[in-house]
């Protein structure tokens, strides 16, 4: 049976910040950085994130959701689209960056039992997840839509 924790692990914070939200295609997103504070996502990988998504078929992905750009070590990054559907559901899809990537690329997700979020992702996702059902139980108008797209974490986790 694998262990959930490596005797040798020690967990460190890191620090959601919200960025300017990203449309396409129709879609709105909200953004989240994720990272140490003494290492954030560097701008130009945040542009990169930004280019990539404005050129992919984001197919599947409804017209509501939230990005998170995960600065994982050094030089690799996770980013994670995040879309509501089936009123209650997040759907995601799961880009990568590494050293010597030319670009961002498809996370290979082959297996049934896979990952989904880390803990310090965890942080955009539970705000987003409060911030969703608080959508759902408004009157889901132009002004809530708004109001949904404002509220945004920030902080340490």
């Amino acid at each position: 049976m694998l262990q959930p924790v490596s005797t040798g692990y020690v967990h460190g914070g890191k620090t959601v910040t919200p960025r300017p939200r990203f449309e396409a295609e129709g879609r709105q997103f909200k953004w989240y950085d994720v990272s140490t504070a003494e290492k954030p996502v560097p701008e130009a990988v945040g542009s990169m994130a930004r280019d990539f998504l404005a050129r992919t078929d984001l197919d599947g992905a409804s017209e509501l959701g939230f990005v998170v750009l995960h600065r994982c070590g050094v030089d690799f990054h996770f980013l994670i689209v995040c879309s509501w559907r089936g009123n209650n559901e997040i759907w995601e899809t799961v880009f990568a960056l590494d050293r010597g990537d030319d670009g961002f690329r498809d996370w290979p997700r082959p297996g049934p039992h896979l990952p989904t979020f880390c803990v310090w992702e965890m942080g955009a996702v539970a705000h987003e997840s409060l911030a969703w059902s608080r959508y759902l139980r408004s009157a889901r108008d132009d002004a809530a839509r708004e109001a949904w797209m404002g509220d945004q974490y920030e902080g340490l986790v």
